[in-house]
């Protein structure tokens, strides 16, 4: 074989190429993002802040009258769905601080992948839903919240939930590259998470909703999330409660992983030619 064919035959496509460069490039803005985390700590104030008081506000002010103990079970799968939805907003505010600074516009005058700069701005973010998750966590511990399964499945689900936050955090990227502001992008970062999480089995049982609104709180994500984590954890439902029917409540984590497929299907793409179109 001629020394020109074989370096065909082992020259990797232009797929698997992009693929490792995206990689790459992204794990470099990854780290980037993280340093300057690490020089400002406060940026986590907010992932840490939040989570707490919902827990203590829904657990305490709402709780007595929802089911007491059995209700706290019940709420931290619904505070874990919420709080890593509300964790978007993070993406949403920061990217569009790097283009409002000229950061964005560095990158792009460097031999960079397109989707690698999108991309490490969501693997950063999954930084502040890690530790989102852990004082969610240490918090549902201190309340009475326990875990009633084997560990392999408490894993399965810590990976189902971070799953999730990745793939919210595209959204994010949309709105941030959308806005072009960091006002906007914060104003737009929290709009549609309201609706979304509240309109949901987060809190509440789907099935006491009324008319339409138990129709798309049993199909919203957030829901499915909610509900695989609570199996995956092993918390039942307060007496008392409607048990949710349906393809969805009785799939939750399969129905949680394809959302979240279908999430990066749709919004990836939509970020990275945003990306693209802010560029020209």
């Amino acid at each position: 074989m001629s020394p020109s064919v074989s370096t065909v035959a082992h020259r990797p496509s232009g797929v698997i190429s992009g693929v490792a460069s995206a990689m790459r490039d992204g794990g470099v803005i990854a780290r980037r993002n993280l340093a300057v985390v690490r020089r400002t700590p406060g940026a986590l104030v907010t992932g840490v802040a939040q989570p707490i008081l919902f827990v203590l506000i829904l657990a305490f002010v709402f709780g007595g009258t929802l089911g007491g103990s059995e209700y706290r079970e019940f709420l931290i799968g619904g505070i874990l769905a919420q709080t890593l939805t509300f964790n978007s907003s993070f993406t949403a505010v920061y990217l569009a601080k790097d283009l409002h600074h000229g950061i964005i516009d560095r990158f792009r005058a460097l031999p960079m992948s397109r989707v690698g700069v999108v991309l490490g701005r969501t693997w950063s973010d999954l930084a502040t839903s890690v530790v989102s998750l852990l004082v969610i966590l240490a918090c549902g511990l201190a309340i009475g919240w326990r875990v009633g399964t084997d560990p392999l499945q408490v894993v399965g689900t810590v990976g189902l939930l971070l799953f999730f936050a990745f793939a919210v955090s595209w959204i994010g990227a949309v709105i941030a590259l959308t806005a072009r502001s960091v006002e906007v992008a914060q104003s737009l970062g929290l709009l549609w998470l309201f609706p979304v999480c509240f309109v949901s089995g987060a809190f509440v049982s789907p099935a006491s909703l009324p008319g339409p609104l138990q129709g798309i709180a049993e199909w919203n994500p957030v829901t499915a999330v909610a509900t695989a984590a609570r199996q995956g954890f092993g918390n039942e439902a307060p007496a008392g409660f409607q048990a949710a029917a349906g393809w969805p409540a009785e799939n939750a984590p399969l129905y949680a992983a394809l959302c979240c497929v279908a999430i990066i299907a749709v919004f990836a793409p939509l970020a990275v030619a945003q990306y693209r179109r802010v560029g020209r």
